[in-house]
């Protein structure tokens, strides 16, 4: 039976923006946002990235898409995105995958619908058009330079200028995903053929990311498109002490010895994590007796001291089989960007530093200090949790089975 399949051209070099498709939006890299897109959309048979990088195949992998690796003559500046779903359908074709349905989607689209998508691919399943494409709806008055500088109008005629209301729109290409007929593309060579369709998607889903800016932009406002709770499923949560068990301030003594607060919920919320059987690490720069005896006290690993924290984190994920993709990591300043950057589920608390922020998938609701370990160890576990017939949630045995992030 043909197959919907959705490729996800994603190659390792790039001019505007450096390593674009692994820098993150919202706490996830721009290829695991795009293999997310297409997994929610429930025609979808299989998920496939074409890359000539090993960083980027690695990723993917992780997030449960089938790998293309793309010839170097593919992957330059200059190879156009046809060459590579070209090369994809003859490799899928080649492992015995006959795809009927074929959805092209850009990793440099951040905010793509897994809806959308679906709408685009029935529009295509049913007969109704054979190529379709994302765009917006707009009423924008477009123009153009002549040679010698003097602007003329596009869409429009300047010494008329309409109501809004008066007027009929134009709609702009989103770059974000088509959706063709397989046999027609491999035809044609290009992915406007025969009847061609749009499916409208919203403005606040069209930024492209193509530069530093463009990604500050899409950095910016992901809070505001992604809505939706994510479901933390992951196999040990790491904590960064100060400004997180506590409300980064303390209290020192005529001895020099310091005193914090520190939340009584947060020690219940990790007992229930060591129960589930998720450990949990303290990783800090400073040493101090307070960071020690806290650990004591809630039975976990400790690392103080730490120039290098990612260098540690990796060391004791390493020594207990744990990918980074599947840890959870909390903090409030810059010297946790390696580590926000490294794993995947990077988690910030209220008031953090805007870098931090921007970095975060997921900020507690709760501050340093004041329950927000206990607010992450709470999300933690209804991600792990399975429901019961009446709805509720039962806390799990450790599960050892390997998912995707």
């Amino acid at each position: 039976m043909a197959r919907t399949v959705a490729v996800i051209p994603a190659r390792g070099g790039s001019k505007g923006v450096l390593r674009k498709n692994l820098r993150r939006v919202g706490g996830l890299t721009l290829v695991a946002r795009a293999i997310r897109a297409a997994q929610a959309a429930p025609s979808i048979d299989l998920v496939v990235v074409s890359t000539d990088d090993d960083e980027i195949a690695a990723t993917a992998e992780e997030w449960g898409a089938a790998v293309i690796r793309r010839p170097a003559e593919l992957s330059g500046d200059t190879a156009a995105s046809e060459s590579a779903l070209l090369h994809a359908l003859d490799a899928l074709a080649a492992d015995g995958h006959e795809v009927g349905v074929l959805a092209f989607l850009q990793a440099t689209s951040p905010f793509i619908a897994g809806a959308d998508i679906e709408r685009a691919v029935q529009l295509v399943r049913e007969g109704v058009h054979d190529s379709v494409f994302s765009a917006v709806e707009t009423y924008g008055f477009l123009w153009q330079r002549d040679a010698d500088g003097r602007a003329r109008g596009i869409n429009h005629d300047p010494a008329h200028r309409p109501r809004r209301q008066d007027r009929e729109p134009h709609h702009l290409e989103t770059g974000a995903f088509y959706v063709m007929d397989a046999a027609g593309f491999r035809t044609a060579q290009h992915r406007f053929f025969g009847r061609v369709g749009i499916v409208e998607v919203a403005e606040r889903t069209a930024i492209e990311v193509d530069s530093e800016e463009q990604l500050a932009l899409a950095q910016a406002i992901a809070p505001l498109v992604d809505t939706d709770e994510p479901r933390m499923d992951v196999d040990a949560v790491v904590t960064d002490f100060d400004g997180v068990h506590t409300d980064d301030t303390a209290i020192i003594g005529a001895d020099g010895r310091e005193l914090v607060s520190v939340s009584r919920s947060d020690g219940m919320g990790i007992a229930r994590l060591r129960r589930a059987g998720v450990p949990v690490l303290i990783l800090s720069t400073e040493t101090a007796p307070i960071v020690s005896a806290r650990a004591r006290k809630l039975h976990v690993d400790v690392r103080q001291g730490v120039d290098d924290k990612l260098a540690a984190l990796r060391e004791w994920a390493d020594d207990r089989g744990i990918p980074l993709s599947r840890i959870a990591y909390i903090g409030n300043d810059v010297n946790d960007l390696t580590c926000l950057d490294a794993v995947g589920w990077p988690v910030a608390v209220p008031g953090s530093d805007a870098l931090v922020l921007a970095a975060a998938r997921v900020v507690v609701s709760r501050p340093g200090g004041a329950g927000a370990v206990r607010d992450l160890a709470d999300r933690v576990l209804r991600g792990r949790a399975p429901r019961d017939p009446a709805g509720s949630f039962t806390e799990p045995a450790i599960r050892t089975e390997r998912k995707a992030p």
